[in-house]
C-alpha cells in the first residue's frame, strides 16, 4: 500500500482546529432550546443498537452534503431553518469532518466533541426505536 498524503487522524485534527466543538454537558443543556437542532449522522444500525438523543434528526453521513444543499434534488427543508445545527456521530470523528465540509459549503454548524459515546455517562437522555430497549 502506498503512503497516504494525509491520515484520517490528521484530517480530523485539522477539522477540529477550525470548527466549533460543543462539550457533552453543554449540549445536554441546549436540548430544550427550540433554536437548536441536533443532527445524528450515525448509521441507522448504530441508532437502533445504542439509542439516540431524543428529538434528534437523523441524516446519514453519506447524504448530508446533498441534504443541506438547496440546489440538490435531495435537499431537506429542515436545513433551511435559521437555527443552530449540532452534528454528532459516535466519537466525534465523522461529525468533525462533516461539520468542516459543511462549513466549506457555507453551511454554519457545530459538532458534539466527544460524540454519542459519552452522552449517557454525562446524564444525557437516550431514546430507543419502538420495541427496543
Amino acid at each position: 500500500m502506498s503512503t497516504l498524503k494525509q491520515t484520517s487522524a490528521q484530517m480530523v485534527a485539522a477539522a477540529r482546529a477550525r470548527i466549533e466543538e460543543i462539550e457533552t454537558a453543554d449540549l445536554i443543556t441546549m436540548l430544550e432550546d427550540p433554536n437548536v437542532v441536533v443532527v445524528d449522522i450515525r448509521d441507522v444500525r448504530e441508532r437502533q443498537r445504542g439509542g439516540f438523543i431524543p428529538g434528534s434528526f437523523h441524516a446519514p453521513r453519506g447524504m448530508i452534503e446533498f441534504w443541506v444543499d438547496p440546489d440538490s434534488p435531495y435537499f431537506k427543508d429542515i436545513f433551511a431553518q435559521d437555527k443552530k445545527f449540532v452534528f454528532h456521530c459516535a466519537s466525534g470523528w465523522r461529525s468533525a469532518l462533516t461539520t468542516a465540509t459543511l462549513q466549506d459549503m457555507g453551511f454554519e454548524a457545530a459538532h458534539l466533541k466527544e460524540g454519542f459515546s459519552t452522552w449517557e455517562k454525562h446524564g444525557g437522555p437516550v431514546a430507543f426505536p419502538e420495541g427496543k430497549e
